[in-house]
């Protein structure tokens, strides 16, 4: 028997076929495009993400080793994905990467509202989320409100699709209106973000088995599939990286490097009287997952190739090691997207820049900067997460293909980064997760042990995190003397 699972990323969809010994069969991908209608949106047409997912599906059946025993979906996070009564969309989604609701952040921010949303739910809030976005829909686009039905994530739209159910699992339901302790919709939340006349567009949150659902027929009709095999909701995409990557258990922690980079672990703890920083997100059993998302990843090194004139990322990659280490004394904020950032700090006007550029300096030492960058924001994160430094790193997602670039951040953090042998680790992780929520192995934890694998371990030279500590140390004093400039910049001093 053989499980389908499906990654619906934000730029790409996967469908990966697993076997029962755990075996990665065969995988199907397909493109999907992030539209940007105005600057600083970013949309998705709802029905070609499903159309991508029918095809991906489809492809991967095809190669079906042995009849299937289930299908399981994770996916991108937040955003607003609304549906009318009936399941249909009331427009394109709106992506956790839109930034169309900064002013409405700023706005929460200076009022305290932000600091004291974080007492109850353990996240700070940032513009792609759902409050955000409804706030601004009823401001701009009321229309779109009043047909809705359900405010979805993207794996609220995709199950609703396959089963007919319209549900939130503990992972998507957490951020922004779920108290994290209680793992319920918290209605002080509400009330701060002004949505308590919308609470009925909210979906219940459902945990174990009450993610899983027979797949109805028209979806069956559409993908080629038996009536009435199993679909399990896993948790959205992060969540079911860090599993897929080994990251389950308190004191463990994982980076994507992906879209955007996401540093994660794992903890039995939560301090909510702690600055504002990340996302906290409820994971049962009295264990967490603290995040800290960025809004600037790996397009930062597509950014690159077309600034410096590479043709790709591995000339980038051959291009940055033509460089020293501390890239000749250049340093580089990768505040790239137009949302600014939000973790480990919240800062719509966040932008990026290089410090200390010369004419002596090169495209080498540019594109080692841009590294070095990225690689100093994971540190930052990573510590912010777990609070303190991992003994090891896990590493996943496009980013963690290049082995230039793990050891940077080997030597950066200090710790062994630990690469496994999936490509697609959040395809993995939900795997993982339909094995335990359907009662094939006893626990994720159990699964986990069974079928994840380290393939490579890069170990930090203690002589190179040494420079990296003071040049990091460097980049948090520039990133400080940054802010105002920040502000100046987009008119708001």
């Amino acid at each position: 028997m053989a499980w389908i699972s499906v990654d619906a990323g934000t730029s790409v969809i996967k469908a990966v076929v697993f076997t029962d010994d755990g075996r990665e069969f065969a995988l199907a991908r397909e493109n999907t495009a992030v539209l940007s209608p105005h600057p600083g949106f970013a949309e998705q047409d709802m029905n070609s993400v499903w159309s991508a997912v029918l095809s991906t599906v489809r492809r991967a059946t095809r190669q079906l080793p042995e009849p299937i025993r289930g299908l399981v979906t994770t996916a991108q996070g937040d955003g607003c994905w609304l549906v009318d009564a009936s399941g249909y969309p009331t427009g394109n989604a709106i992506l956790w990467n839109d930034g169309r609701a900064l002013a409405i952040v700023d706005t929460w921010r200076d009022a305290g509202i932000i600091e004291r949303a974080f007492r109850i739910s353990g996240s700070v809030t940032y513009p792609g989320l759902p409050n955000a976005i409804l706030h601004w829909l009823a401001q701009n686009e009321p229309a779109r409100i009043d047909k809705a039905r359900w405010s979805l994530t993207c794996n609220g739209w995709l199950f609703s699709r396959l089963t007919g159910l319209f549900l939130a699992d503990l992972s998507d339901g957490s951020n922004p209106f779920s108290d994290v302790n209680a793992a319920v919709y918290s209605p002080d939340l509400l009330r701060l973000y002004g949505q308590e006349d919308r609470a009925y567009l909210l979906p219940p949150i459902r945990i174990g088995t009450d993610l899983v659902a027979p797949l109805t027929a028209c979806a069956a009709e559409q993908l080629g599939l038996p009536i009435g095999t199993p679909v399990v909701m896993a948790p959205y995409d992060i969540v079911a990286t860090a599993y897929g990557c080994g990251s389950v258990s308190p004191g463990q922690a994982c980076v994507i490097l992906g879209t955007t980079i996401c540093a994660e672990a794992i903890t039995s703890s939560l301090d909510l009287d702690v600055t504002p920083t990340g996302t906290t997100i409820a994971l049962g059993n009295g264990s967490y997952l603290r995040a800290m998302p960025t809004l600037t990843g790996c397009e930062a090194f597509t950014w690159a190739t077309k600034a410096l004139s590479c043709e790709s990322i591995p000339e980038l990659d051959r291009l940055a090691a033509t460089s020293v280490a501390g890239a000749n004394g250049l340093l580089f904020l990768p505040y790239l997207s137009l949302a600014g950032e939000r973790s480990p700090f919240l800062e719509p006007d966040a932008r990026g820049s290089f410090i200390g550029l010369s004419l002596t300096h090169t495209r080498a030492d540019m594109a080692r900067s841009i590294y070095e960058g990225l690689t100093f924001v994971i540190r930052d994160c990573i510590k912010a997460a777990a609070g303190t430094l991992p003994l090891e790193l896990r590493v996943c997602g496009g980013g963690a293909r290049s082995d230039f670039w793990c050891q940077i951040i080997a030597d950066v953090i200090g710790v062994p980064i630990v690469r496994t042998e999936d490509s697609e680790v959040g395809a993995r992780g939900a795997f993982l997760f339909a094995l335990a929520v359907t009662g094939a192995t006893p626990s994720v934890h159990d699964a986990v042990r069974q079928y994840v694998t380290a393939a490579k371990t890069f170990l930090p030279s203690s002589a190179l995190h040494a420079l990296y500590s003071e040049r990091f140390d460097l980049f948090l004093q520039q990133r400080a003397l940054s802010l105002p400039q920040w502000r100046l910049h987009a008119g708001r001093v």
